[in-house]
């Protein structure tokens, strides 16, 4: 029997994860990271810890398994994206990371349109300039910290520099690079032409590789430190959100992952490279080899309802909270519920864009207002769906769902209505991790292709089919929704510059 691991570096933690030639997960180990804000809207990490929390897990599982070393055939890795991590000629770390949720990047965005134009940038790279992305943090660092780049020679993402430490090679897979808005999107490899108006050499960046593609092996060093097999295979693997769409057998067009955490993710696969004209979707290549995914990006999901229960109903579980909502009709009487209470990426890439109830009156109950917070969110993550349709999506088969939301049964049974489309819950919840385990298998040949590792390894094990007549019910409805964001935003921006 032969074991693959797969090596989640995500912004709280590192996660490893073995699973068998059958898929079967059989152990997994988090080494918990902190994040440093040494100043407002920065948010940065020391790669270093990385490591290390890379070497406790994989020492950790080990452990706990009982696996020999010599039974790991691959590893595959992901891990946060858009982060920034610089490495002078001797592959040390120059500076702290800047991670994907730093926000100082703001101007170095309108730098990069204006050079670029708007319109050639999503041409080409398919994303428009946000402050998440990596192009406008190397540009802050030219133009902040010069003493600082001019010493760069090597610059990666979170989990290449793990790749780094374990194997001494630069690479990174073309999901991660496509994240970084440097990419042509429809070549799969850097933009010479962004890459030139950027002021960015191409010998700063690593090669790019698809997701089961071996980009080398465990160095002699790392295996001293992590227990592991000199020379074990280490492949591409995925940024986060592509490894998380393979673990849950999102691969195939038609197949969209719908993750309902604190924030909502939908995505699509693809097998050419969709672009939505106004940047409002994010186009990046998948951890699949030759396909590409659209993505929408939802910043209050189940965090809203955790909101809501925190500040109106502390100390009560979710689901003693969610039983009254179902005696609410559809639509809860007229009341709607804007889930922006943090700003929101789609449609509207609005940091000052609000959250409001809509339609109080005295009839309303609690269970209205919980009801109305769950079809929110679910008419919030539908802009993504109506989104992805405009940019030339064909059709959605089947939506499959994960994350701490899709538990509620009757948060599911809106999403189909609202969405007019089944959903699915699958067997596994390992989420990237299990994805990146899923990459190095099939680099190592236990799969032939990542269709077949999730074949293998995902079972369904739920479904909810939407309603014909609630279905009707929700359409004149979430056409009230999307008037919300363009009637209040002029208030929500004088609301939010009054309080500041």
């Amino acid at each position: 029997m032969s074991y693959f691991l797969g090596i989640d570096s995500s912004t709280t933690g590192v996660k490893a994860l073995l699973i068998d030639e059958k898929g079967s997960v059989v152990g997994a180990a988090t080494t918990e990271l902190s994040l440093s804000t040494p100043q407002p809207l920065w948010s940065e990490q020391d790669p270093v810890d990385w490591w290390n929390g890379t070497v406790n897990s994989i020492k950790q599982v080990l452990q706990d398994t009982g696996i020999s070393a010599d039974k790991v055939a691959a590893i595959g890795l992901t891990g946060q994206m858009h982060g920034l991590t610089l490495l002078d000629e001797a592959g040390e770390v120059l500076r702290p990371a800047i991670l994907w949720n730093d926000q100082r990047t703001g101007a170095e965005c309108d730098d990069i349109r204006a050079r670029l134009g708007k319109a050639w940038l999503i041409e080409i790279t398919g994303n428009d300039a946000l402050t998440g992305f990596t192009a406008p943090k190397i540009l802050w660092v030219q133009k902040n910290e010069p003493e600082v780049y001019a010493k760069v020679r090597q610059m990666l993402l979170p989990k290449d520099y793990v790749r780094y430490k374990l194997t001494g090679a630069y690479a990174t897979d073309r999901a991660g690079g496509s994240g970084t808005i440097l990419f042509n999107l429809a070549q799969r490899d850097w933009s010479a032409e962004v890459l030139k108006a950027l002021n960015i050499s191409p010998h700063l960046l690593p090669p790019t590789h698809e997701g089961p593609e071996i980009t080398g092996r465990v160095s002699a060093a790392a295996a001293q430190a992590t227990g592991l097999k000199e020379g074990t295979p280490v492949v591409g693997g995925g940024g986060d959100q592509a490894a998380q769409a393979v673990g849950v057998g999102a691969v195939q067009p038609g197949i969209v992952a719908l993750t309902l955490g604190t924030s909502g993710v939908v995505f699509a696969s693809t097998d050419e490279a969709f672009i939505e004209p106004e940047g409002r979707l994010h186009a990046f290549c998948h951890a699949v080899p030759g396909r590409w995914h659209l993505m929408g990006v939802m910043l209050s999901a189940a965090g809203s309802l955790r909101w809501y229960r925190d500040t109106l109903a502390p100390g009560t579980d979710f689901d003693t909270l969610l039983a009254p909502a179902n005696n609410v009709p559809p639509g809860s009487e007229g009341l709607l519920f804007l889930p922006y209470l943090t700003g929101e990426r789609t449609p509207h890439p609005d940091p000052l864009a609000r959250g409001a109830f809509v339609g109080l009156t005295v009839r309303h109950s609690q269970a209205h207002l919980t009801r109305s917070v769950l079809e929110g969110v679910a008419f919030g993550l539908r802009d993504s769906f109506e989104l992805m349709k405009s940019a030339g999506l064909a059709e959605i088969n089947q939506v499959r769902v994960s994350g701490g939301g899709a538990k509620s049964p009757l948060w599911r049974q809106i999403l189909a209505d609202v969405l007019n489309a089944e959903l699915v819950t699958v067997n596994t919840t390992e989420g990237a991790a299990y994805g990146a385990a899923l990459l190095a298998g099939v680099g190592a040949g236990a799969w032939p292709d990542v269709d077949a590792a999730c074949a293998a390894g995902v079972k369904i094990t739920g479904s909810t089919t939407p309603q014909a007549e609630t279905v009707a019910r929700y359409e004149p409805l979430y056409a009230q929704y999307q008037k919300l964001y363009p009637t209040l935003k002029t208030i929500s921006h004088h609301l939010s510059n009054l309080a500041a």
